[in-house]
């Protein structure tokens, strides 16, 4: 049987996308970086969100909650850069960034390639992260381009 680190790195190259999270709670807003986002359902259209747990985002996402998943294209490593750093509470998460408000109830990221706008239906604990199933109540894409696709070298960490 192979080593830990041939099943480590095997898991690894489960390709995931890179997106941006946003979510408002009342007039507060923030963002994050996020990988583990999979469509899970056709009907109704559902889609998992894993998040490490303790993140600050995941504090927000309680039944009913919504938030908008902002799906980055291939060239948007400037995004990565900003919201991969994370935010203090409080902290604003847009600054010097085109945002549309008007579109979700979350923020837009108008430059990104779509958006799906999503409403938390249950979350259970899953090892160290939590696992959120929404379900998907708007959506639309903003522009064409290529997904971006993050692959990792080794399946033990992001």
């Amino acid at each position: 049987m192979p080593g830990k680190t041939a099943w480590a790195s095997a898991l690894g190259r489960i390709a995931s996308g890179l997106y941006i999270l946003t979510a408002r709670q009342e007039s507060a807003e923030t963002g994050m970086l996020a990988s583990w986002v999979q469509q899970c359902s056709f009907d109704p259209p559902l889609i998992t969100l894993a998040l490490k747990r303790g993140r600050g985002l995941a504090s927000w996402l309680q039944s009913g909650a919504t938030f908008v998943v902002n799906i980055l294209d291939d060239s948007q490593t400037d995004l990565i850069s900003h919201f991969g750093r994370g935010f203090a509470p409080g902290e604003n998460a847009f600054d010097g960034l085109a945002v549309n408000r008007t579109l979700a109830s979350a923020p837009v990221l108008p430059e990104c390639l779509a958006f799906l706008e999503c409403r938390i239906e249950q979350s259970f604990p899953a090892g160290d992260h939590d696992l959120f199933l929404a379900r998907i109540v708007a959506g639309q894409v903003l522009a064409e381009g290529h997904p971006m696709v993050h692959v990792r070298k080794n399946g033990l960490h992001y």
